[in-house]
């Protein structure tokens, strides 16, 4: 039984039912688009197998669940959200925590940091910054057939604002941390728009967690504007439990000698897929794109990443790593896109995965799409196990096997850790690798869920 026309059904009902609330309690800016995006939802539905970009990630698990749409929070809600610290020790960064895809501040305004960056709720900033949000939102969103993008749209009701106006630069990473915390399964849906103006610089930390042990499905879509010669970075870390389901949609555009960076590493979590897009927009831009998963037991992790070489001279760098163990599974769909203009594009990709048990299952995809001749490009992908010559390198000088084993899995894992800029995280991301290899639960102190 295809369990799509059911679920349509009910988040149609949400929708429609929910549609007066939406329309009086979000800005004028997200109502405009929210009737459009609905229609387009219904015309794309929820992806399921036969949709490339979705071959090998079944969502039906997921949304099989009877969820709760969380649109509209009250202010005891925040409590939890309130007690959470973070236990990165040495960690310079200026924090803020949202619950559920919402600030505890709300529409209440948005906070200047020092160097004249702004950060707060996407619902203040379309009161303050009325045009610029005006100019960015909804642009650079690409479907690709994926109708939870649109579903976003239609019915998302606050999120992540930032921006960094013209020569501006904060020198501390800013840290955001996602809780999702409920007594009822929900089905959290928030959006996010980063705007990094001309000559700005900004690094965005990203750490997702859940705090309760219902069930939990959410669907993020983040925007990113970099304007020229403009510099940012965005590290995601996804460490939640086995009953959450995290869907990301990234859109990165880039113009003009700017520089662009996304890393996203995956301890844990039931179902995880993130997609990135990156739109090399601009002569002389620059992109890399990172990631890191470690999955067992029954989960699954997928990542899709798409560079589009829209402009010439532009380079981007693709590198996901992946150590999958007991009946977990993963997915990887790579796409380097260079466009007839894109001349003296410079493009890597690679993929490359452990699996630790004959149970473990690893699907992966690097494709190229070519209209250019001045062009260097390379993909790659490998899935195996570890290295007997080195395992018996290893023991040779004494180690015995399960040290072996975790040190060359640490080496495998740590080529993508040591991209990340920030020595205390990237410290402290090395410590949970560790700990996740050794089957030790890495979660925060403040987190009480086991997950079995």
């Amino acid at each position: 039984m295809d369990y799509r026309p059911e679920v349509i059904n009910k988040l149609s009902e949400i929708y429609s039912g929910s549609h007066g609330t939406f329309l009086k309690n979000s800005p004028e800016i997200f109502n405009r688009h929210r009737e459009t995006a609905y229609k387009e939802f219904l015309r794309l539905g929820i992806p399921d197998r036969k949709n490339e970009a979705y071959k090998y990630t079944n969502l039906e698990k997921s949304f099989g669940y009877p969820y709760q749409v969380y649109y509209s929070p009250v202010p005891q809600d925040f409590r939890e959200a309130e007690k959470f610290h973070c236990e990165v020790e040495d960690l310079d960064v200026w924090n803020m925590v949202l619950l559920n895809g919402f600030f505890p501040r709300g529409e209440e305004g948005l906070v200047m940091l020092p160097g004249g960056i702004w950060v707060g709720s996407m619902k203040a900033a379309a009161k303050q910054f009325p045009g610029l949000v005006e100019k960015h939102y909804n642009k650079y969103v690409q479907g690709e057939n994926d109708g939870l993008v649109p579903l976003n749209t239609a019915m998302a009701s606050d999120g992540l604002f930032l921006y960094a106006p013209k020569n501006t630069a904060y020198t501390k990473p800013i840290q955001i941390v996602n809780l999702l915390h409920s007594d009822q399964d929900i089905f959290a849906q928030d959006r996010n728009l980063v705007v990094v103006e001309d000559r700005a610089q900004l690094s965005l930390l990203v750490c997702d967690h859940a705090i309760s042990p219902q069930h939990f499905l959410t669907n993020t879509v983040t925007e990113v504007y970099v304007g020229q010669n403009s510099r940012f970075e965005i590290i995601r870390v996804q460490n939640q439990h086995n009953n959450s389901g995290k869907i990301t949609h990234t859109f990165i555009h880039q113009e003009r000698d700017s520089y662009a960076s996304s890393n996203n590493i995956t301890l844990h979590g039931g179902l995880v897929r993130n997609a990135t897009w990156h739109m090399l927009n601009g002569e002389n831009s620059e992109t890399h794109s990172y990631g890191l998963y470690l999955a067992d037991k029954q989960q699954h992790i997928a990542n899709f990443v798409k560079v589009d070489h829209a402009a010439p001279n532009c380079n981007s760098t693709q590198l996901f790593k992946g150590v999958l163990d007991e009946n977990s599974s993963g997915a990887f769909n790579g796409r380097i896109m260079v466009h007839k203009i894109a001349q003296g594009t410079n493009a890597y990709q690679s993929n490359n995965n452990i699996l630790l048990s004959d149970a473990a299952r690893m699907d992966t995809k690097p494709q190229l799409e070519i209209y250019a001749d001045d062009v260097k490009c390379s993909h790659g992908a490998t899935v195996g196990q570890l290295d007997n010559n080195a395992l018996f390198y290893l023991r040779s000088r004494g180690i015995d096997a399960r040290e072996a084993k975790l040190m060359l899995m640490f080496g495998f894992a740590h080529d993508v850790i040591k991209n990340i800029p920030i020595e205390a995280l990237r410290e402290r991301i090395d410590n949970l690798v560790q700990k996740r290899l050794r089957g030790e639960l890495s979660r925060c102190a403040s987190c009480a869920i086991q997950c079995n």
